[in-house]
C-alpha cells in the first residue's frame, strides 16, 4: 500500500521462472496498454502447485510485493496469465497513517496469504469508498466503491482449499486483486473525477476524512 494517505495496492515485480518450466526475462510490472492486463487469466492446474517451478513463482510474487513495497500482487501484472494472488499487510506499511485513518479504512494486520484459481463473493449491501493506486497505472491515484465484505475461495500455497471471510482494506485488497485475474483495472471502477498524480492527491487529500474528500470534489 504505497499511497499511505489514502491509497490501496501498489504492485510491482518481475519473474523469472514460471509454471510448466517456462523461463522468462526479468520484466518491470506490467503497465496498463500490455494485453496480458486486460485478459482474463487462467486457471492454474492443480498438479502444478507443488512443482518446484511453481512454489518458485510464489516465493517471486511475495518478494516484489514485499519490495515494492506493496500489499498484493496478481500474477498478470509480472506477465504470468494464471489465477494467482499474493496478499500481505505489514504494520511498517502503516507507519504514516493516523490512528482515525486506521479505524477508518479498517486496516489491520494481514500475514502472508495465498489464493490459486480464487472466487470472491461480496457479502451484504455495505460499501466503502477510498483512494486506489496500482503499478500497472503508475502514478496516478482515484477513488473505488468497493463492497465493505467479502469472502474469497480458492487454494493455498500447498493446494489446500482455503477460504477467508473478511471485511474492511483487506476486504479491498482482494477485490483489487481479483478484479486483475478478470482484466479489470482499478481506473475501470473508479470515480473518474477524483483520478489524479499521486502528489497531487497526497498534498490535496492527505489525511482527510474521505467524506470531506468527496465533499471537496463534489461526489
Amino acid at each position: 500500500m504505497r499511497v499511505a494517505l489514502v491509497a490501496l495496492v501498489v504492485l510491482s515485480g518481475c519473474v523469472k521462472s514460471v509454471p510448466g518450466g517456462k523461463v522468462m526475462e526479468e520484466n518491470p510490472i506490467v503497465q496498463t496498454g500490455a494485453p496480458v492486463l486486460r485478459a482474463k487469466a487462467q486457471d492454474v492446474p492443480v498438479e502444478q502447485i507443488a512443482t518446484p517451478e511453481f512454489q518458485a513463482l510464489l516465493s517471486r510474487m511475495i518478494d516484489t510485493m514485499r519490495q515494492a513495497p506493496g500489499v498484493g500482487l496478481a500474477a498478470p501484472q509480472i506477465g504470468v496469465p494464471w489465477r494467482v494472488l499474493v496478499l500481505e499487510d505489514r504494520e511498517e506499511l502503516m507507519a504514516s497513517l493516523s490512528e482515525a485513518e486506521r479505524a477508518e479504512r479498517m486496516r489491520v494486520v494481514v500475514p502472508v496469504r495465498v489464493f490459486i484459481n480464487p472466487t470472491l463473493t461480496l457479502i451484504g449491501e455495505e460499501k466503502a469508498t477510498f483512494f486506489e493506486g496500482c503499478l500497472s497505472v503508475a502514478g496516478f491515484a482515484g477513488l473505488v466503491e468497493r463492497s465493505l465484505e467479502v469472502e474469497v475461495s480458492g487454494l493455498d500455497e500447498k493446494g489446500q482449499p482455503a477460504t477467508w471471510r473478511v471485511r474492511g482494506w483487506p476486504a479491498r485488497i482482494l477485490q483489487h486483486e481479483v478484479d486483475h485475474l478478470a482484466g479489470t483495472l482499478y481506473v475501470d471502477r473508479m470515480m473518474t473525477r477524483s483520478f489524479g498524480t499521486l502528489p497531487q492527491v497526497k498534498a490535496r487529500f492527505g489525511g482527510k476524512p474521505i467524506e470531506q474528500v468527496r465533499r471537496e470534489l463534489g461526489l
